[in-house]
């Protein structure tokens, strides 16, 4: 029997957002330990869903984890928003964009990599191998039996990106015309690493948890006739006042993408979840349960199931155990 045969089933872990030490808690929960540095299952493999960096106190033990896993062959790994938001930020602009940078650094953008920035400031050979990885990771998973994406499964989009790229990963040319709004490149990003948003009507501002003023809002893939905002929002904050009740136009409604129960399950990331996970569909599973603002790193243990089980969630609370001293599973990489 080959090592692959023997595999009966994937630990699909969701937003780690620099909880490296959490990280490490949830693997160990989940019956991985360490093996020559990489952390090993002897009959499951793990899949990350994005995200690993940004925000948490130990984000290059976070990337370190995920990185040996997936160079070993114990772990798949998406690309999450953050990944390729620190290719960009970090890759220079042809002098035809008027930029230094493919991510401009505003403010704001500085603010969301300064954690990550921070902790490889003294290591800096560590981080542009860390960049080097990223540009590797897909922006899809389609295994048997199941899909992954950080934020949204798009088929249209998907089969346009297998056409030019068939494993799913981008490349520098790719990078560089995904920072430009309109083309194919953009569109496939954005879809696919940061879901669907609908603006705010003018004037309207959503002044969310997080610090950042918001004049869109995250809508879901998976209402069948959604009608009104309501039907479709996926995120902690709420819509002011009444627009839950404002139906959809028909220009929202040609923004919105479709997975039918019909689909094989599918995993994502991205979309900030809070409390005891649950699952919005028999077969959409959301993994990112705010582990970095006080939630929990959640797990979904699959094991070839059409339609999915809320009894196979696993998870433990974040960030406490970052404030602890390293643990016996951390990896001393330096």
């Amino acid at each position: 029997m080959t090592r692959q045969a023997a595999i009966e089933g994937y630990d699909l872990i969701g937003d780690v957002h620099g909880c490296g030490a959490t990280l490490g808690a949830l693997l160990e929960k989940l019956g991985y330990h360490q093996r020559g540095g990489v952390y090993r299952h002897p009959r499951r493999r793990v899949i990350f869903l994005g995200d690993l960096i940004d925000r948490g106190p130990r984000i290059r033990l976070a990337v370190s984890i995920a990185r040996r896993m997936v160079e070993e062959g114990e772990a798949h790994i998406v690309m999450g928003n953050h990944e390729y938001n620190a290719l960009a930020y970090c890759h220079r602009a042809p002098r035809r964009l008027g930029r230094e940078w493919l991510r401009e650094h505003s403010p704001r953008h500085n603010r969301i990599i300064k954690e990550t920035l921070d902790q490889y400031r003294d290591h800096p050979a560590e981080w542009e191998e860390a960049l080097a990885w990223f540009l590797e990771i897909p922006l899809f998973l389609e295994l048997p039996g199941l899909r992954v994406v950080h934020a949204c499964w798009d088929q249209p989009l998907i089969d346009s990106l297998r056409q030019s790229h068939p494993h799913g990963q981008i490349d520098e040319a790719f990078l560089e015309a995904s920072v430009i709004p309109g083309t194919r490149e953009f569109r496939i990003l954005d879809r696919l690493t940061r879901g669907t948003h609908l603006p705010l009507p003018q004037g309207v501002e959503i002044h969310s948890g997080d610090g950042f003023t918001r004049r869109s809002f995250r809508a879901h893939f998976w209402a069948r006739e959604p009608r009104t905002w309501g039907d479709v929002i996926f995120q902690p904050d709420n819509l002011p006042g009444d627009l839950e009740a404002r139906a959809l136009t028909k220009e929202d409604q040609a923004l919105l993408s479709h997975y039918g129960l019909e689909e094989r399950p599918l995993f994502i990331g991205h979309y900030w979840c809070e409390g005891i996970p649950a699952l919005p569909t028999a077969n959409i599973a959301c993994l990112d349960y705010s582990a970095v603002k006080f939630g929990r790193l959640v797990a979904y243990r699959w094991s070839g199931e059409a339609r999915l089980d809320a009894n196979h969630f696993v998870w433990v609370r974040g960030p406490q155990e970052e404030a602890a001293r390293p643990r016996p599973w951390e990896i001393d990489f330096d």
